[in-house]
């Protein structure tokens, strides 16, 4: 039987003794996805126990000084800028932790790799295929770690898909059928904000919940090797903070048919426009031997069900399976079973595994994904944007 924690954050040898290096962070922006990632971080030395690394926070940037001035002070920064260029001068910032918003990842990240600094980089990596490749060819040649922050890639029922997936259980993939579904802007009063913007956010659902299952279906089932889709914005103007209507400008849905290199199929479809779904991330693989459901909401359960592993006719079906058995992914650091942990614990594990590679000099992948994944990533996000306007289908190529 192969070892259940392959390819899952696990610390041992002489960190043990509880000498872990420390790792000097500076993080941009601090908002919704800066939380998230103090969050995380702060839990690592305790819960990703014996660490690979310390992460010190070291000092924050944004461009409100009041406000990077309470979040320095909320989340035990030691320093807080007003401009990013002098966190990225700051001698004990080892490790850049981009959470600012889309427009701001292509500049910081490529200067931050000129001068040695590791990065993790909140998704989408860019606005367009263009500037990831940009970040990523900066990055490659600076020789430094690097890492998008797919989360999903860290729930322990997602792993452990992966690792049966790898493993040959479910056989031949026939199909990945994913959604990513939200509500928080279907009120037609509800007010333009940056993500609504395509110069600062690049496109709308597909890069900011689309990019989510675009990953998820590369890390599970493989590479898409072909698309069609189809885009809608729903509320053509929205009021911006002096009252005056504004353009939406990116997608408020988006719906794909995706054909990947190993034969299977897919459909994709992501929305902010659907009421009563919070964060609703689902996917369904079904495969030669069985199929598999998962749903964010409740990411600590799989729906599992094997053609072969019945014997009751009567009762054949999907079972409900709880992952949160010791043996299950990263469950060795957390609680007894049935002990549930949540969202912000993606966030948690993806922080450890990127630091225990940048001290240890493991790779990022294929656990997790770097810049060239990112990238990857924007081709197919471009590609949904070219096959909507043109509606015809669209070749990936890389």
């Amino acid at each position: 039987m192969s070892d259940p924690q392959v390819g899952f954050v696990t610390m041992a040898g002489p960190k043990a003794t509880g000498e872990a290096p420390e790792l000097g962070i500076g993080m941009l922006g601090y908002a919704f996805m800066g939380k998230a990632h103090v969050n995380g971080m702060k839990k690592i030395p305790y819960m990703m126990y014996p660490p690979a690394a310390i992460p010190k926070l070291v000092a924050i940037a944004g461009r409100n000084e009041d406000a990077v001035k309470e979040a320095a002070r909320r989340y035990g920064f030691a320093r807080s800028y007003t401009d990013w260029r002098r966190l990225l001068d700051d001698p004990d910032v080892q490790v850049l932790d981009n959470c600012g918003p889309n427009n701001m990842h292509l500049e910081p990240n490529v200067a931050a790799a000129k001068a040695g600094k590791h990065i993790i980089s909140e998704k989408p990596l860019g606005r367009t295929a263009a500037e990831c490749k940009e970040m990523w060819d900066a990055a490659v040649k600076a020789g430094i770690k690097h890492q998008v922050a797919f989360n999903y890639r860290f729930v322990p029922a997602v792993r452990l898909v992966k690792q049966l997936i790898d493993q040959g259980k479910l056989g031949k993939i026939y199909h990945f059928r994913a959604s990513y579904l939200q509500e928080w802007i279907a009120d037609p009063d509800f007010p333009m904000v940056w993500r609504l913007d395509a110069s600062i956010a690049g496109s709308g659902t597909i890069g900011d919940l689309g990019s989510h299952i675009l990953d998820l279906g590369r890390y599970l089932i493989g590479e898409p090797r072909s698309l069609m889709a189809r885009t809608e914005t729903f509320i053509p103007e929205r009021k911006g903070a002096d009252g005056k209507l504004e353009k939406v400008t990116v997608d408020d849905a988006f719906q794909a048919i995706v054909e990947y290199d190993n034969g299977a199929v897919g459909t994709l479809e992501a929305s902010r426009f659907c009421p009563g779904r919070k964060n609703f991330n689902t996917f369904e693989i079904n495969a030669e031997h069985g199929s598999i459901r998962f749903n964010l909401e409740e990411l600590n359960e799989l729906e599992v069900f094997w053609k072969h592993g019945a014997t009751d006719k009567d009762t054949m079906g999907f079972t409900k399976v709880l992952v949160s058995e010791s043996y299950h992914p990263f469950w060795s650091n957390w609680w007894p079973q049935g002990h549930f942990i949540g969202w912000e614990h993606t966030f948690t594990h993806e922080l450890a595994h990127f630091f225990d590679a940048i001290v240890n000099n493991k790779p990022v992948t294929p656990h997790a994904a770097d810049f060239e994944d990112g990238y990857k990533n924007a081709v197919v996000c471009d590609a949904i944007l070219e096959s909507a306007r043109n509606r015809k289908q669209v070749d990936i190529k890389y």
